[in-house]
Parts: C-alpha cells; structure tokens; sequence
C-alpha cells in the first residue's frame, strides 16, 4: 500500500512512553507496509541526549525544535509522495499538535504497558541512553489520546508481533505482499 501523493501521504507515530516497544513496533509496521522509518532518538540534539544520559528530564523547551524537525522529516518525506512510519513518545496532547502540522494524514499507535513492565524491559536493554530513573517522569508526562485525536490504543502486554496484527486490524492498513 505505497502512496503516490502528498495528499494522500500518511504517518504513523509509534507512540508512548520509553520502554514501551515503539522502536520494535514502528520497525516491523515499516517492514510490512514498506513505508520509509524514522527512529525519534536520530533527531535530539546532541544537548538533549547529554541531559538524558544525566538522569535529567527533557522540559517542553527541550522538545520543541526535536518535535519540529520529526514533523518537518513527515511532511519532506509527504512531499515526496511516501507514507512513514516514525517514533516518538509524543507524551503530551501539544506534543502531538506540533506533529499533526506535518502535511501528511498524521496517524497515532499509542502503546500501553504498566510502569512495572516497563521498568522490567527498561532494566535489561543495552546501549539506549534513557535511563530506567527518567520512567517516572516520562508516565507522569503522559497524556492519552482524546476522542478527536487520530489513533488507536494498543496494549503491549502481547507477544510484538500480535501488537502489530492488532494495530493494522485498528487503523485497516494491509501488509504489502512479500516477494517469494
């Protein structure tokens, strides 16, 4: 399902707060739409990351210009006809306003999980710079989509591939057949 214009270019944002599986999820939705794929983490500044690695909480100052270049990535990659699949926790309903002004359809899969999963994958990752101490902050931080924002809600308690199946049954979107 490859897109051929800008107007009819879509993004989904792999949604919610660290630890949750967004990089897992938005790889393999990629994979089987074929639509280009953007790690958030790629477009902090380098200020950002060191007061991450700090222990120290990003502030919405912080996020701004980080917010603006992913929705600058969406529309670039809208105007040049694709559809993407990007990450970013996207905590805040003004986060995701600053996101949906990307000329593309902007679609959020926002992942759910308990703080205690969460903490539990957090403790076992490697070479990720957030640490397992900013969890708190980040669920504290998080707002839920509202009724008029475009997205789903899936659960993370599920096996990843069963949380992909469930988001492309939710937003109706089919795998591009595989070559074989």
């Amino acid at each position: 399902m490859t897109e051929t214009s800008p107007q009819m270019a879509t993004s989904l944002v792999v949604m919610g707060p660290a630890g949750v599986g967004k990089t897992t999820t938005a790889a393999s939705l990629a994979g089987m739409l074929g639509w280009p794929y953007a790690e958030a983490d790629e477009f902090h500044p380098a200020a950002n990351i060191t007061k991450m690695e700090s222990g120290t909480p990003l502030d919405d100052k912080d996020r701004a210009p980080w917010l603006a270049a992913i929705r600058d990535w969406i529309s670039d990659e809208a105007a040049a006809g694709r559809s993407t699949v990007v990450t970013c926790s996207a905590l805040k309903r003004s986060y995701r306003d600053l996101l949906r002004g990307a000329q593309a359809r902007v679609r959020f899969v926002c992942l759910t999980a308990t703080p205690d999963l969460v903490g539990r994958r957090m403790a076992t990752r490697q070479g990720h710079f957030m640490p397992v101490s900013l969890l708190k902050s980040q669920f504290d931080t998080f707002q839920p989509l509202e009724a008029d924002e475009d997205g789903i809600v899936v659960s993370v308690d599920l096996p990843p591939d069963e949380v992909v199946a469930t988001a492309l049954r939710a937003l109706r979107l089919s795998p591009v057949p595989r070559a074989g």
